[in-house]
């Protein structure tokens, strides 16, 4: 039978499948870290107590690629050149979605609208990172490579939206309400498209890797397609919508210390 948790399992116990995952994690996570730390160097004069909140997100981020290298090594894997086409963080750029590498490359700081286009961009794909490393904790948590691993991650993930949903708040108070939102908006619908395009072609060179039949191939891409329609009809509302967090300050506390 087909689930969630037997996909993963296939893909985790194949040597060529998972350490295409983890490249394609680890060459997500380091684009992150690097955009968090130039932006941090690049806050405006009036919002410099974000600079340290940025900083950590992007450590934070640095952090997660180097367990998943760390997870490559402990299978004697090396990291593989991740396909274009799978490619979240610069696809998400190519649509005009968050900051663009060539504005990150300069010195000239930051503005507020800036700060606004961050946030929502961080807002909408935090949201997709903290689902997905739930998922990954609801059928990985024992595992006894991965298990540290996905615990870790979850929660910095879960740090993360905590903080994009504070800072986004407390920028609307000041009067950016309306931006806010319309970057929201703008950022959920572009993330969706490229979820489900990146979500297809990660599925394809699976199945190559895996020998999955074209029946098998049909269902995943089905299931992608309609996850796809109903995020864009319902399920974005979960990616724009802005609520206080349980977790307060949530990158103002200590880093936690990554899988040896």
């Amino acid at each position: 039978m087909l689930s969630t948790k037997s996909l993963f399992r296939e893909i985790v116990d194949n040597d060529e499948s998972f350490r295409l995952l983890c490249s394609i994690a680890a060459g997500g996570e380091a684009q992150g870290g690097w955009e968090n730390a130039r932006i941090a160097a690049l806050v405006p004069p009036g919002e410099r107590e974000l600079a340290p909140k940025i900083a950590r997100h992007g450590a934070d981020e640095d952090k997660h690629g180097r367990i998943f290298h760390a997870l490559l090594g402990k299978r004697g894997l090396a990291a593989v050149e991740v396909p274009a086409e799978t490619d979240y963080t610069m696809l998400l750029e190519r649509r005009g979605i968050g900051l663009s590498h060539e504005r990150l490359k300069t010195e000239r700081p930051l503005t507020v609208r800036d700060i606004i286009t961050y946030l929502a961009h961080s807002r909408v794909t935090e949201q997709r990172a903290s689902e997905q490393m739930r998922l990954l904790l609801r059928h990985f948590a024992d595992h006894p490579d991965l298990g540290r691993a996905v615990r870790m991650i979850s929660e910095d993930e879960d740090n993360h939206l905590a903080y994009c949903h504070e800072e986004l708040l407390r920028l609307s108070r000041a009067g950016h309400e309306r931006a806010i939102l319309r970057t929201l908006h703008e950022c959920a619908r572009a993330e969706i498209r490229v979820h489900r395009d990146v979500s297809l072609a990660v599925m394809r060179h699976m199945g190559r890797i895996l020998g999955w039949s074209r029946a098998k191939g049909a269902v995943l891409a089905a299931g992608i397609h309609t996850a796809y329609a109903y995020e864009l009809l319902i399920g974005r509302r979960r990616m724009v919508a802005l609520r206080t967090p349980e977790r307060r300050n949530a990158l103002g506390g200590p880093t936690t210390i990554p899988v040896a």
